[in-house]
């Protein structure tokens, strides 16, 4: 083979080769810009894209007094993206373990776990097809402090990224527990205020929509959009932190005492229907609710009811005085076992002890069943029934956290032949522990049904007031002076009644014991009772109403009666706002002051 014709096979087949290597790239660049362009430009776009959010921030729950119930604190979720590790980093590792508090061999297990997914993401990278599978966040760590994200960006570690977010805390654990509710672990409110208030709460996430670079840095020359984020409102409540240790403190005490089923203790203004203070026990810690039963997370001032008892001899007292039908000095003969009414006679309800006559004022004071039920007679079925939903009974008290149950109060006409004799002492009606306590605000307040106030109002993320909550009026239950006078009578139950003893000199407490059987499998037993003292003071000039109510009490020897159980309590709270609410004491007002609405007992 001569020299010229090699030379020019050699030349054929470079030209050959360099037009096969222009054809491939040729037939590449179709395929390209032609055939896998659709595909190609939605993976582009995919990795060049990014939405960042801006998580908003949960508004505050505070109490009256500007103390904080509930808070958000932020924090960082540290997690990397492995396409963009290297391996020349390894030397930071330590000391980011350390940052991170969990151990370097954990770390690195961790991270080198990333490395591998990284590797593999490339490779899936080459196929359009599997580009849907790249991974380009693997968690490292919940719940960074901010200062230690810091630290760990100084440290330049690549692929190494945080997400800000909010996690919901809690300053008091148990304080006002049932009052507040929570945030769960997926960040949805579950109960109370965080629930029902939710839409005040929450605020509205931000977001841009923009482009990054390879090194995930945002390119804000693309920025397309933008919304800003929207905090969330602060609520202030009517709570007072203050108030609410007492009670919570108080059913602690009751709770090593008695070991009762529940119990439940409100306080509030009786002029505006602000409530201070509502707690139960069972109660749990709002920071650790995972850990609490649901029982336990129950707020049984609303959700649970019971009998009242004896505290309901308030409605047949107060209708039988506000209809003129009977005077404070008018006498029952409270000895009588039956009585005689509309062509029957009725069987009378037992005492706890024996009585003859009794003033209606004594019918108060001493709590005789016999008298409560005479005094609902004289009115008959539907006058008696009428002034009990006045009362609140048997309807929402339209609590603005919602949870409330109704209660029960049937109507005359499903009554059976001994209602009208057993529901005037408390029996044939259910109702819950924030029914009574309003039904007992009303008398304190002039005999006006008010609707419970635990909002106090709305701030915006700047402190400014955005909407207020007025004390709103639900029914005029009494005469102004016939409230009045049935106060009086009610003063009377702790210093010569069945409260006797329970009275603070100087600052006339007024109130209504209450013990009423259980009922168990349907049928009413002798040794298990709710146990309640509800009442207000100073009898004169109301300031404070105060409901105790303890189910199902466990006594080391005889009954769990409203006076030996529930109104110690009473006593011990009372005492103590004294001194809080800087309440004055005031003169005791002479016998003449029932006697103005009819005659002295």
């Amino acid at each position: 083979m001569s020299k010229g014709f090699a030379s020019n096979f050699r030349m054929t087949f470079i030209a050959v080769g360099v037009f096969a290597c222009f054809l491939g790239v040729g037939v590449r660049l179709v395929f390209l810009h032609v055939i896998d362009r659709e595909d190609l430009l939605k993976y582009v776009n995919k990795a060049r894209r990014q939405i960042v959010v801006e998580h908003a921030r949960r508004g505050t729950i505070m109490d009256t007094n500007g103390d904080l119930l509930a808070t958000s604190r932020s924090f960082v979720v540290v997690g990397v993206d492995p396409e963009m590790m290297n391996t020349e980093d390894e030397r930071q590792w330590p000391e980011m373990a350390r940052l991170l508090k969990i151990s370097p061999t954990e770390l690195a297990a961790i991270l080198k776990s990333s490395m591998a997914a990284g590797r593999q993401a490339l490779v899936n990278s080459l196929s359009p097809a599997l580009t849907d599978k790249r991974v380009r966040w693997m968690k490292i760590a919940d719940e960074v402090d901010e200062d230690v994200y810091d630290q760990i960006t100084r440290l330049k570690v690549r692929g190494i990224y945080g997400a800000r977010s909010f996690k919901r805390i809690y300053p008091g654990g148990e304080l006002a527990a049932h009052v507040l509710g929570y945030i769960n672990k997926e960040g949805n409110a579950v109960t109370g205020a965080e629930h029902h208030l939710d839409i005040y709460l929450k605020g509205e996430d931000g977001w841009i929509e923009s482009e990054k670079d390879g090194a995930r840095r945002e390119l804000a020359q693309f920025r397309s959009r933008e919304v800003p984020v929207q905090n969330g409102n602060d609520v202030v409540l009517t709570i007072d932190s203050v108030v609410q240790h007492m009670i919570e403190n108080e059913l602690k005490l009751i709770a090593t005492q008695y070991s009762p089923h529940f119990a439940t203790i409100i306080v509030s203004e009786p002029q505006t229907g602000r409530i201070l203070g509502m707690a139960n026990y069972p109660s749990y810690d709002l920071n650790a609710f995972e850990k609490a039963p649901l029982e336990a997370q129950r707020n049984n001032a609303v959700t649970d009811i019971i009998e009242p008892g004896s505290v309901f001899k308030i409605v047949a007292a107060g209708a039988a005085l506000d209809l003129g039908l009977v005077t404070p000095a008018t006498s029952f003969d409270c000895g009588e076992t039956s009585i005689f009414y509309k062509g029957r006679q009725l069987k009378l309800p037992k005492e706890d002890e024996p009585f003859g006559q009794l003033s209606v004022a004594d019918i108060v004071a001493h709590s005789s069943n016999r008298g409560a039920a005479q005094l609902a007679m004289l009115m008959g079925e539907e006058t008696f029934y009428s002034y009990a939903r006045k009362y609140g009974f048997g309807q929402s008290t339209k609590f603005q956290l919602g949870g409330e149950i109704r209660g029960i109060l049937e109507e005359p006409k499903h009554w059976d032949g001994l209602t009208i004799t057993r529901m005037p002492m408390g029996h044939s009606v259910a109702a819950t522990p924030l029914q009574v306590h309003m039904a007992m605000s009303a008398v304190a307040n002039g005999g006006t049904l008010l609707r419970p106030q635990i909002l106090k109002e709305i701030r915006d993320s700047q402190g400014k007031v955005v909407r207020t909550f007025a004390p709103e009026k639900r029914e005029q239950v009494l005469k102004p002076s016939t409230a009045a006078v049935l106060a009086q009578m009610l003063h009377h139950v702790v210093t010569e009644g069945t409260a006797k003893g329970t009275d603070i000199p100087g600052f006339e407490l007024a109130g209504k014991t209450g013990t009423t059987q259980k009922i168990i499998d349907g049928k009413y037993v002798t040794n298990r009772h709710v146990s309640s003292f509800v009442g207000f003071f100073p009898a004169s000039r109301p300031e404070v109403v105060i409901s105790v109510i303890v189910d199902d009490a466990k006594m080391a020897k005889g009954i769990a009666y409203g006076r030996t159980v529930a109104a110690p309590a009473f006593k011990h709270i009372a005492e103590q706002l004294i001194q809080y609410l800087e309440i004055t004491p005031i003169m005791i007002p002479t016998q003449g002051a029932l006697a103005s609405h009819g005659g002295a007992r």
